[in-house]
Formats: C-alpha cells, structure tokens, sequence
C-alpha cells in the first residue's frame, strides 16, 4: 500500500490488490448516484463491491462517510440512498449518524415539489467509533452555567450544568456550492462534479486524528486528498479515469507548493 498517492484503475479491483484488511481510518467519498452523476461512464461500478471493500479495510473504531443523493425517476425518487445505508448495516456497520449537507444557493426547483436542497451524509462506523472530534462554531444564546429545568444561574454549577458560548455544531451542515465556493482552485471545476473541500475537510477533522489514513476510492478531482493533506493525514485514493487524476495531482501539487497560499474554500 503506497501512501499518497490516487491509483488508476477501479477501485474494487485496486482495493483488492493494494489496501491490506483493516487498514483504513476513515473514508469520505461520494460516489456516482442514480443518474445524477452521468459522467465518463462513472455509473459503470457495483455498489455492493465497493461496499464489501471498505468493510474489509476499515479498522476497528474506523468510519466511512457515504455522501449521497437519489434522482427522480418517473414521478418517484429512488430511495437509492437508503438502500445502501440498510446495505452497510447488513454488512456490520453501525449507523453513526444521518446527518444533512445543506446546500446554500440551490435556485433551481422541479415546479411540482420543494426545491431540492440537501444530500445525506451516513456516518457509518465498524464498532464504535475510536475517533470523534466534533466541532465547536454554534454560536449559543447563553455562555453560562445554569442548574435544572428552569436554567437558574448557579454560580458554582458542575462542568455537565456549561452551556457553552460556542457549542458543538448539529448534524446539518450548512455548505456554500458553485464556482469560487466548493473550491479556490479554478482546475478543480473542470470535473463534473466536485466535492466540496470544507465539507471533507470538516469530516476528517471530525473522524480521524493527524497521521491517520483517508480513503477515497471515487477519487475525482482530488478534493478529499488535498483536505485531507491540508489537516496532516495521509492518503489514498482510486480514479479510472486519467484526465481526472490530471486535475487530482495538479491540484495536490499546487497545495504542496504553497500550503499557505492555497487556502480551502469555505
């Protein structure tokens, strides 16, 4: 298994041949889904496969972040996505969280239901997971101690009783999408269908600690290596198709070369 580097080949076969059993800390991908994705013959891949794989190589304690979304098809949407969360949960995976990206500057609608703006984000765990740094940037109503139902202050209330300034975000995130905002590096959008770097960067965060290994086996345009880079993990990844390991390994060189300057999008 060679560290930091994104093969070219498909991923089941490259898991297979490269990652060795229980060698992964934390996956954040987002594959293909439905007909969303239609790119490069990118829906050409067995879900059931993948998902086999990265029960394999996922440590003990270790997490795979599953972001997806179903398509709408004759009337209906698919429900894909649940499929594949009760999947992961036949396997062995705990279901750590459902949690929501919330899309900001989402315009569009279908103009006979809501505009669609949010995809799930399951946070699946094998065992529990060893690794959990949740981040603070909620900004509360109080920043005091109180004690009991009525929130009375009590000026030596125990550590249980803080209601922290700044709490621990919830499970919606709230992420900016579009040109200049799933990413600064103008080669970046030219793939189809970026991912956004604050929402991988904030998942690493959340589920690994630095050093860690990151999988992302729908490597793409490299977004979740140069997160992962970017808070000092390590990784490693699967694309098959070569103009985007292109734009992946620019984009990890120009990181390289200037860390400082190249900033993520937030």
């Amino acid at each position: 298994m060679e560290l930091n580097r994104i093969y070219c080949c498909d991923n089941v076969e490259g898991m297979k041949r490269y990652l060795p059993d229980e060698s992964i800390d934390l996956t954040v991908t987002s594959p293909p889904y439905d007909n969303l994705r239609t790119y490069e013959n990118t829906l050409d891949w067995n879900f059931e496969d993948v998902a086999a794989q990265l029960w394999r190589v996922t440590k003990v304690g270790g997490v795979v972040v599953w972001i997806v979304n179903d398509a709408v098809i004759k009337g209906s949407e698919t429900g894909t996505s649940f499929r594949q969360a009760l999947h992961f949960k036949d396997l062995g995976f705990r279901l750590h969280d459902t949690m929501i990206m919330k899309k900001s500057g989402v315009n569009f609608n279908h103009g006979i239901r809501y505009t669609p703006t949010f995809e799930f984000m399951f946070i699946f765990s094998k065992s529990r997971p060893l690794k959990i740094h949740l981040i603070r940037d909620k900004k509360n109503a109080y920043g005091k101690k109180y004690s009991g139902g009525k929130r009375k202050h009590w000026e030596n209330a125990t550590p249980e009783c803080q209601i922290y300034e700044i709490g621990i975000r919830n499970n919606i995130w709230n992420v900016p999408v579009g040109f200049g905002h799933m990413s600064n590096d103008p080669i970046a959008h030219e793939h189809p269908a970026i991912f956004p770097e604050s929402l991988a960067r904030d998942h690493i965060i959340s589920w690994s600690n630095e050093g860690d290994i990151v999988l992302d086996p729908f490597m793409g345009s490299g977004t979740t290596a140069v997160a992962a880079l970017s808070v000092n993990r390590k990784y490693i990844g699967f694309e098959k198709v070569p103009k985007y390991i292109e734009i992946a390994e620019t984009r990890i060189q120009r990181y390289l070369e200037k860390p400082q300057q190249t900033q993520l999008a937030i």
